[in-house]
């Protein structure tokens, strides 16, 4: 599919992460869910556990500690309650 995600995490201190991907895989309380542009549009509470962001070769990880997500006409929104990027080892 072209075209590219709009995508941001904020948590209640500040944005984690904004802009746009390819894809976002998320760990919603009923199961682990991705988003890919052009998605339908859906909301759903998140459980603890990792965000994971694609954007060509590149990949990035978030821990999240539960919020909600929200997936529109706009992109993907994801309210942490706590979120922190992982580094690499």
């Amino acid at each position: 599919m072209a075209g590219k995600l709009n995508f941001s995490l904020v948590a209640p201190e500040r944005e984690v992460f904004a802009g746009s991907v390819d894809q976002v895989d998320a760990p919603g309380v009923e199961g682990d869910f991705g988003v890919l542009p052009g998605h339908a549009p859906f909301m759903t509470t998140l459980r603890e556990g990792l965000v994971t962001v694609y954007d060509g070769a590149q990949r990035r990880r978030f821990e999240v500690k539960g919020g909600f997500a929200d997936v529109n006409g706009e992109g993907l929104t994801i309210l942490a309650e706590e979120a922190s990027e992982l580094t690499a080892n």
